[in-house]
């Protein structure tokens, strides 16, 4: 596993955790289509959350939510209707957010952040 996969897997287990502790349940990590990839995807009551997490040890080359562009979410809304395509069922809600988590392992998570 390449160095930069390694740094996103230890945002993304912090990033898990944040929502777990706070009910969500997660649905699955890093579903891929040809059109990309979501790094979470969290079940609430009444809402499916579709996160993008950004992990920064430094500030140099901005926010994690900056890194998250017009065409990044764009994809993200692709691959998530790609996602709802496969579920039976009426989801309530759709929320996209974005996590992002620093050197020490605090999250900020941006909901409904696009």
């Amino acid at each position: 596993m390449a160095a930069k996969d390694e740094v996103g897997r230890y945002g993304e287990r912090f990033a898990a955790a944040w929502y777990t502790e706070r009910g969500y349940e997660i649905v699955a990590r890093n579903w891929r289509v040809r059109a990309g990839e979501i790094d979470l995807i969290a079940a609430g009551p009444d809402v499916v959350v579709f996160c993008e997490v950004k992990r920064r040890t430094s500030g140099a080359f901005g926010s994690g939510a900056e890194a998250v562009g017009w065409r990044k979410q764009q994809r993200i809304r692709t691959v998530a209707r790609h996602w709802l395509s496969e579920q039976e069922g009426w989801v309530p809600q759709l929320r996209f957010d974005v996590a992002v988590v620093d050197g020490a392992g605090h999250v900020e998570v941006l909901e409904a952040a696009f």
